[in-house]
């Protein structure tokens, strides 16, 4: 059984590389979703356009939180999309635990904010890897622009680019989607080459 993982910006096309990989799958096929539309006009149509571009026979997961999706999984091909606003749901939990309501308002990281959506965030992470059917993880590639201006999404850009790398470490397969098109990651080199082999960095 395989993980394989999509990373890459907005738009880039990486749900429909997810999908077109899972489509030559054989057997049954799941799509955990994890978006929230209610009074956002725009994730509902972006939902929309999502739901209308899947085949009807594959069953939708909609997650309630950030966890308990995991227990409607069944022996199935899974195509988890995407890791980022799973992200966003385990930061939403925990702000809300700590008496905080909208993460775009937050100035300052309420004390342990960020350690425990790590260890909450990394046990999901390491539970789609543990999973022994077919996995296909769609995610966010962050950290290329500006430096987000609000505590939480700095807090989002670090955490998620770090479990981006654990994902890429453990997956069969890696792809870096870019304007639709695949760069196949796990061939590509972990660490640089000195380009002159005779000599040292002296």
């Amino acid at each position: 059984m395989g993980l394989v993982t999509f990373t890459g910006g907005a738009r880039s096309g990486k749900s429909h590389a997810a999908q077109v990989m899972a489509e030559r799958c054989v057997g049954d096929i799941a799509v955990v979703v994890f978006g929230v539309s209610e009074g956002d006009s725009e994730m509902s149509e972006r939902i929309a356009q999502h739901q209308a571009s899947r085949p009807a026979e594959w069953r939708v997961v909609e997650a309630r939180n950030s966890v308990e999706w995991t227990e409607r999984v069944r022996d199935e091909v899974l195509i988890v999309d995407c890791l980022g606003t799973l992200l966003g749901t385990v930061m939403g939990e925990v702000l809300a635990e700590k008496g905080t309501s909208d993460m775009d308002t937050v100035t300052e990281l309420p004390s342990g904010f960020e350690p425990e959506v790590e260890k909450r965030f990394a046990a999901l992470v390491a539970w789609l890897i543990r999973r022994l059917d077919h996995t296909i993880v769609v995610t966010n590639e962050v950290g290329d622009g500006i430096v987000p201006a609000y505590a939480t999404g700095r807090a989002f850009r670090d955490i998620l680019g770090r479990a981006n790398r654990t994902l890429v470490d453990h997956s069969e397969r890696a792809y870096l989607v870019v304007a639709g098109r695949l760069i196949e990651l796990g061939s590509l080199p972990t660490q640089g080459t000195w380009p002159w082999h005779e000599q040292g960095c002296d």
